[in-house]
């Protein structure tokens, strides 16, 4: 995001961005944890989740703020107007090239700008306006500063609290679920109802979002392990752990297109029935009863770990992560065959974080 060699301004300037977001966020999850739907809330797994991030909202707000001389103050404040350096500015590429000279539409009479080497257009009458896509909404600091220890300090301190908050967040995703099963028995339920299944996508998509923000883990590498898993079990069990040498391959394609990247998993692992597809995108669904499925989130926190199998968070995740990051997730299945499953990445850097 800042380069292989960001300078102390600028990740000074990071540390403060996050200082004020992270709570926010933290907060409006706290917020939502406190009044989840059916009583969910007082489960005691929901209510650890809870107090995690609520303790971190704490170590954020109280965290001290550097005492920086004038001078530097003025400089961080440096209006992207006044800032020295940018970075290069790039067009998106699947736009209409001349979409940064403004909007097409109507008649249109051409002339150049020779003093500042920019082309022009005249529409119904009026000169088009230009949208500037060199126009930068993040201002890095000036590189040649010398900034003052109070500031190593500060990023240095700073880094080592969102790493314990990182660690204490890691078995989140398992031990929401551990709240989800405890509320199940105690309602006596079957299936998990549509509003809590929404309430699990937007919560575990926000999550998604702080976890980019203090540093997530390669999002390609955790779907792309997960569709992996997926296929190779499925193999294996059609096809039996004896018979090794009969199993088909697993393929991967991956293809870059000029706005995504595309990677397709196909398997001969017998596929999918149709009546089953649809329960396949929520939480929880297994095969596995909730006594071992338990078992099995507890071996995950424990380890601060999604397990490997049976838990029936992959597909729904894997399908956040990729929309989180402008992609999506879809899954062909031929029963009595095997299974397509197409991941696309948004590789321009132009969607919007989704924020729930």
């Amino acid at each position: 995001m800042f380069g292989e060699r960001p300078s102390q301004g600028t990740l000074l300037k990071a540390a403060q961005f996050l200082q004020e977001e992270l709570p926010i966020r933290l907060s409006h999850r706290v917020v939502e944890l406190e009044s989840l739907p059916d009583g969910l809330s007082k489960m005691p797994s929901i209510n650890r989740v809870k107090e995690w991030y609520a303790q971190s909202f704490e170590e954020l707000i109280t965290f001290p703020k550097p005492k920086l001389p004038a001078d530097i103050e003025e400089i961080l404040r440096m209006p992207p107007s006044q800032a020295t350096t940018f970075p290069t500015a790039v067009a998106n590429p699947s736009l209409d090239p001349l979409m940064n000279e403004g909007a097409i539409s109507g008649s249109r009479i051409n002339y150049s700008d020779t003093k500042r080497g920019r082309h022009h257009s005249i529409v119904n009458g009026g000169v088009r306006m230009r949208i500037p896509i060199e126009r930068m909404y993040f201002s890095p600091p000036p590189v040649n500063v010398v900034y003052p220890p109070e500031v190593h300090d500060y990023n240095e301190n700073f880094t080592r609290v969102l790493q314990t908050i990182k660690k204490r967040h890691d078995p989140t995703v398992t031990s929401v679920a551990q709240g989800v099963l405890e509320w199940k028995r105690k309602q006596k339920a079957g299936r998990i109802g549509q509003n809590i299944q929404e309430w699990l996508d937007r919560f575990y998509l926000s999550r998604i979002g702080i976890r980019a923000l203090i540093g997530q883990p390669n999002a390609r590498s955790h779907i792309v392990f997960e569709l992996l898993k997926n296929s190779l079990r499925a193999v294996v069990e059609r096809y039996g752990v004896d018979n090794e040498d009969q199993f088909p391959p697993v393929k991967v394609i991956v293809v870059e297109g000029g706005e995504d990247i595309t990677i397709k998993i196909s398997d001969e692992g017998g596929g999918i029935p149709r009546s089953a597809l649809p329960m396949i995108w929520t939480y929880l669904y297994t095969t596995m009863s909730d006594e071992g499925l338990e078992d099995t989130i507890q071996e995950g926190i424990q380890g601060h770990t999604v397990p490997m199998a049976g838990f029936g968070y992959g597909l729904p995740l894997s399908r956040l992560y990729a929309r989180y990051f402008g992609g999506d997730l879809r899954l062909i299945s031929m029963e009595g065959h095997g299974t397509d499953v197409y991941i696309s990445l948004n590789k321009l850097s132009s969607s919007r974080e989704p924020l729930p």
